[in-house]
């Protein structure tokens, strides 16, 4: 595996530890600034929406530019937009920075995935994209419940600055690490750029990536709507001090990143049936964490198995995407995260209304289970349809 493969992954890890931290800080910001839970979840929500708007977006944009300086432009912008949240009293400029960020993010993404799988032979696509991922679930593992820890005892805006901070090194090593001279798709003509746009517009809106697309928002969405809310339901209804939160969230991250380490290993080969059995799986395991949120020690067993869960089935919805998406490949990254991110958008969104509609903590995370249901609805509707067409099934 090439070393500029971990690169990206370290870089990830900085912009995925600002993504979930605010899982534990959700009640700080609100707090500090003002606002309802339900307003400080949808936080989170408008650096998702971000996400979504800004995948398509930025890949566009960005496709002239050589790889490695897209990148660079994308984390200096990231960079930025967290020194001014920390440093903002206004929620609503709070809210600005997380969109803006999310787009810069979405950005980075989008060319990260793309410039992943382009320098390892189709054998370690698979791995390429767990390696990035997996920058995420590490962030899980240590950055959010280190973000967490900081918020504790030093105010959230100290999470913020930190996540500036640790983006620095990705920042260089990007510089060093990163072949220069790797560019997307700009070296074409702008006519044929423009036709080969729409070519991968129509590959990735066809009948075929349409469902896996959304199925993928689905299982993030009932991901992120819980998660969003993790550290009221173990304060509010487990009963649990605010020193477990941390864990709890490292818990969730360890098995996120087995979860990533399995689903890299076998995807390629068995991305179907990883996605099948770990959607099952999922929806019994929220509707498991709902009934027993009462119970802390139920909470902590089943929290790191729902993280494994959530996250081995993303990446392998990932990896299954990009390999349909070979039509487009300026903008299956950018779909893919996209689609990632509307589930997050959505999730949060959804478990606010839940909350705001007095159905008590566990509410979001029977939205949750809800959610993961409709996916399955989504799936089987999809296999079904491939049955009575009379077409195969492939992976």
């Amino acid at each position: 595996m090439p070393f500029a493969v971990y690169v990206l992954g370290l870089a990830v890890f900085a912009q995925g530890t600002s993504e979930f931290m605010l899982s534990g800080l959700v009640s700080s910001i609100a707090a500090d600034l003002g606002v309802s839970l339900a307003a400080a979840g949808l936080l989170t929500s408008a650096f998702a929406v971000g996400m979504v708007l800004g995948a398509p977006l930025m890949a566009l944009a960005g496709r002239t530019w050589p790889r490695r300086r897209a990148l660079l432009f994308f984390l200096a912008v990231f960079v930025a937009v967290h020194i001014a949240g920390a440093l903002t009293p206004s929620y609503g400029v709070l809210l600005a920075t997380r969109f803006v960020g999310a787009l810069a993010n979405a950005g980075f993404w989008a060319v990260a995935l793309t410039a992943a799988v382009s320098m390892v032979p189709d054998r370690l696509k698979g791995r390429a994209t767990a390696v990035v991922v997996g920058g995420v679930t590490i962030a899980c593992v240590v950055g959010v419940p280190a973000g967490a820890v900081v918020g504790e005892r030093w105010g959230w805006r100290a999470a913020f600055w930190a996540v500036a901070l640790v983006s620095l090194p990705a920042f260089a090593a990007i510089l060093r690490s990163l072949p220069g001279g790797v560019r997307g798709d700009g070296e074409a003509a702008p006519v044929r750029n423009e036709l080969r746009v729409r070519d991968e517009l129509r590959v990735l809106t066809g009948p075929r990536l349409r469902p896996t697309l959304l199925t993928m928002a689905l299982v993030q969405g009932a991901t992120f709507c819980a998660f969003s809310y993790l550290e009221p339901l173990l304060t509010r209804t487990a009963g649990l001090g605010a020193a477990w939160v941390p864990a709890a969230l490292a818990l969730f991250g360890a098995g996120a990143f087995l979860g990533v380490t399995v689903a890299g290993r076998y995807a390629d080969r068995r991305a179907t049936a990883l996605v099948a059995y770990g959607m099952v799986a999922l929806a019994l395991g929220w509707s498991a964490l709902a009934l027993t949120a009462g119970r802390p020690v139920a909470a902590l067993v089943l929290i790191p198995l729902l993280g494994l869960l959530a996250f081995g089935t993303g990446t392998a919805l990932i990896t299954r995407l990009l390999g349909q998406a070979t039509g487009a490949p300026t903008l299956a990254g950018a779909s893919a995260t996209a689609a990632f991110n509307l589930g997050a958008a959505v999730g949060p969104w959804a478990g606010g209304l839940a909350l705001d509609a007095g159905l008590g903590h566990r509410a979001p995370v029977w939205v949750s289970a809800a959610l993961m249901g409709l996916a399955l609805v989504v799936a089987g509707a999809r296999r079904a349809a491939v049955a009575v067409s009379g077409v195969r099934v492939t992976e």
